[in-house]
């Protein structure tokens, strides 16, 4: 059962006790009679063969108050996409694969590039940016949820507890960041645990007045790839090509919402999904490259609030953060042992000084740097500067179905 405490930043909906599962989806039906629901699902062609993505589809024909659902299809040559068009069939809401890969999006991408607008990318933040252009083209949905596809502890509860904050027009936020217990057998959610709640910890020595970093550190958890919102939102954020999609996406909903359309909403009581390695030997895999993207993000975006960064600053900050961690890890290590958790203190504390690297390393590159931008143009900007482009992403995954299948 989870606590009740309210930071004062914005919402907290917490899971106190499990609403009956017909009571909650039979709330979200009636309100899907008045705004319609998107699932978007972001799925590597791979994850086709893992042991959470057939469990997920079986949960999903379940689920009456979704009108669509959309499935982000990269890294995927032409029989994954054959395949993907077999394995989705079943689903019995509106659904439709977007073919990032195909040679229908590449020529689209081919126009962005030749506008000096976006070039492409491999990766789950642009494969998210352009489908969630396909759902603006096709416009029939008032409100987006998105989730990743290799949750093994995935059921439709937890769908049903993202949607409810943007869905039910009675409550009306405008974006829901969902968080939950990220433990399996042990404690998981190394970056989480780490790195981003220490150094946010750190910084806010260095800049105690500074907003955003209060704002980011009142999520329980801000590196969840699930949340919800409503599509007005969608036209205006830019959305993070790298692997600082999710924080990148919390400062975007910082600089277009208020507060009060703001939410966190704890949808499981044990939450799992595919682990990465350290990767110390290349940090640009794995979790070291997770580290430098978020880092990067948050520098920039305290740069873009009028927040000085220099030299002298990363420098301190490294030492600050692993003090920091360093006491993290300890008080994990408590955490653990009374609920009875394998706890490996060596490999925690090696992680710290593997990530203080990393942070030195994305802070170092920011300086030398300060003008780039991982982050895509917004769909306002895209149509002003290719105005039948919605109408292109509309239509697209239907010309990819047509040229495959005939």
């Amino acid at each position: 059962m989870s606590d009740f405490y309210q930071q004062h930043l914005f919402t907290t909906l917490h899971r106190l006790e499990r609403l009956p599962l017909e009571v909650l989806e039979t709330g979200l039906e009636r309100a899907a009679a008045h705004r319609r629901m998107a699932l978007l699902l972001p799925s590597l062609a791979s994850e086709m063969d893992g042991p959470a993505l057939p469990h997920i589809i079986e949960e999903l024909k379940q689920v009456n108050y979704l009108h669509r659902i959309v499935i982000a299809l990269d890294g995927a040559d032409e029989s994954d996409y054959r395949r993907a068009l077999e394995f989705f069939s079943g689903l019995p809401q509106e659904t439709t694969v977007v073919w990032v890969d195909g040679p229908n999006a590449q020529e689209i991408f081919r126009r962005f590039s030749d506008a000096n607008l976006v070039e492409r990318e491999q990766g789950k933040g642009q494969a998210v940016w352009f489908a969630l252009g396909h759902l603006l083209g096709v416009g029939d949905c008032h409100c987006v949820a998105l989730h990743d596809c290799d949750v093994v502890t995935y059921d439709r509860y937890l769908l049903g507890r993202l949607c409810f904050p943007v869905l039910r027009p009675d409550i009306d936020f405008k974006f829901a960041k969902a968080y939950y217990a990220r433990i399996s057998d042990r404690l998981n959610g190394r970056v989480c645990r780490l790195f981003v709640f220490p150094v946010l910890t750190a910084l806010r020595t260095f800049y105690p007045d500074q907003p955003f970093l209060s704002y980011l550190a009142a999520f329980r958890y801000p590196l969840a790839g699930e949340m919800a919102m409503d599509l007005d939102l969608v036209r205006h954020i830019r959305v993070p090509s790298d692997w600082g999609l999710e924080v990148g996406l919390l400062a975007e909903v910082y600089h277009n919402l208020s507060l009060k359309q703001i939410c966190q909403v704890d949808i499981a009581g044990r939450y799992d999904h595919k682990h990465q390695e350290l990767s110390t030997a290349d940090p640009n895999r794995g979790l070291m490259r997770m580290v430098k993207d978020i880092m990067g993000t948050i520098l920039r975006t305290l740069a873009s609030q009028g927040t000085e960064i220099s030299h002298g600053v990363i420098m301190s900050l490294e030492s600050a953060y692993q003090r920091i961690a360093q006491d993290y890890v300890e008080r994990y290590a408590f955490d653990a042992a009374i609920n009875g958790f394998p706890f490996d203190r060596h490999a925690e504390e090696q992680a710290v000084e593997a990530f203080a690297k990393a942070l030195v390393t994305s802070g170092e590159y920011y300086l030398e740097n300060r003008l780039y931008t991982p982050l895509l143009p917004n769909w306002n900007r895209m149509v002003a500067a290719l105005p039948e482009v919605m109408n292109e992403l509309e239509v697209l995954p239907y010309k990819d179905h047509k040229a495959v299948l005939g």
